[in-house]
């Protein structure tokens, strides 16, 4: 979970007014209308008049809030980790367990005496144990039943007895760019738990890039729904949601600079649905794999390009295998390091993240015709898509 900087600025506006006669002015005024509100001996009093501050929104946030939840991450540190601690000063636990970070989720499902809670994998990642935080303060231990990297989502499990309220998902491809949307959540952790924030809709199907393992290589991209609604660190996880209290998102990320505000991202309903479907049935998502490294031509230099794969000089796009797993659809196929692979299933490739996208959208047991380079020579084979599990 990054730590963002955030900055805000607050505007404040005073607008007053004078009646002034043509002739003369006047100090003839009522006195409970110069002092306001007043009780009998003449004391400032709140006003007994109740003002109805329901709107669609207060209306959305009613209907879902009781399921939000904090997820918190804890770690086991080891007593070498405490080094710079003094003796006195090293946390009393057990366990050694440290809240490393914390997320947001929702319950979104109840079967029998197990509640399931959806939230981002990256709040979950690298956790020795899960406790979930109610909005009434409750706090329970969660079991962590399935996540997947490239969609950034997972499933947790608690103990059902203390939850009141399930979110209902509600369909985003029936989204309208300019419709409100609400974000709900623990921006900068569990103090500010059950935070609302709210805006619009700012489109659909943005393709955002993603750096899944943090090697500064983006390495996939995810078609998400970009609000406007303040999505802050602590966010993550929790849903985005329409006016009539249904989760049309999940949040994942947004994109901060001293330059850039109002620009969330959130995965989109309809995909997060058979993803948590997945989680919940197998504890992960079984995708098709080719079972080959991949270098990106790009990152390969001309020289290398020429002396070690002797491509063409207007091959610009590709993708270089850098290793071949055995046993692997490619295996088998009789693929080989240092093809440059530049079709795959009659979709030209470019670079490894359209690669590896082209390949999930693939079914296990499907057959696809694949092209490459091999010593200059341009090939095609035929692939049948296996997954990890099928593997020799």
């Amino acid at each position: 979970m990054n730590v963002k900087k955030w900055h805000s600025f607050v505007a404040l506006a005073l607008t007053s007014s004078i009646l002034v006669g043509c002739d003369t002015l006047t100090n003839e005024t009522d006195n409970d209308d110069q002092n306001g509100v007043v009780d009998d001996e003449g004391r400032v009093a709140v006003s007994e008049v109740r003002v109805d501050v329901s709107s669609g929104i207060t209306d959305a946030v009613d209907v879902i809030d009781d399921s939000v939840v904090s997820i918190i991450n804890l770690q086991r540190i080891g007593e070498n980790q405490w080094g710079w601690y003094g003796e006195t000063d090293a946390p009393e636990d057990e366990e050694n367990l440290l809240q490393v970070g914390t997320g947001s989720g929702a319950v979104y499902k109840v079967d029998g005496e197990t509640a399931y809670v959806f939230t981002n994998n990256h709040v979950i990642e690298g956790s020795d144990s899960i406790e979930v935080l109610f909005k009434d303060g409750t706090r329970v231990e969660a079991d962590v039943i399935g996540a997947d990297v490239w969609t950034d989502l997972a499933v947790l499990a608690i103990d059902a007895s203390e939850v009141s309220t399930v979110a209902e998902f509600g369909d985003s491809e029936n989204l309208t760019v300019g419709e409100p949307a609400v974000a709900i959540g623990s921006p900068l952790g569990t103090n500010f738990a059950s935070s609302v924030t709210s805006g619009i809709i700012s489109a659909v199907e943005r393709t955002v890039p993603v750096d899944t393992n943090m090697d500064g290589e983006m390495d996939w991209e995810m078609t998400a729904i970009q609000t406007d609604a303040a999505i802050n660190p602590g966010n993550s996880g929790g849903p985005l949601v329409n006016i009539a209290g249904q989760v049309i998102g999940i949040n994942s990320m947004k994109i901060s600079s001293s330059t850039i505000e109002g620009m969330g991202f959130a995965i989109p309903s309809n995909d997060a649905v058979d993803i948590i479907n997945q989680l919940e049935e197998n504890g992960e998502v079984i995708r098709p794999i080719l079972g080959v490294g991949m270098v990106d031509l790009s990152m390969v230099s001309p020289q290398q390009q020429q002396a070690i794969l002797n491509l063409p000089e207007d091959i610009e796009g590709g993708v270089v295998v850098a290793e071949v797993s055995t046993g692997s659809a490619a295996d088998e196929a009789g693929m080989e390091a240092n093809d440059v692979i530049v079709s795959f299933n009659d979709v030209e490739v470019q670079n490894g993240i359209g690669l590896r996208q082209e390949i999930y959208n693939t079914d296990i047991g499907q057959e696809v015709e694949v092209e490459f380079y091999r010593n200059g020579e341009l090939r095609s084979t035929t692939i049948t898509m296996r997954s990890s599990e099928d593997m020799i």
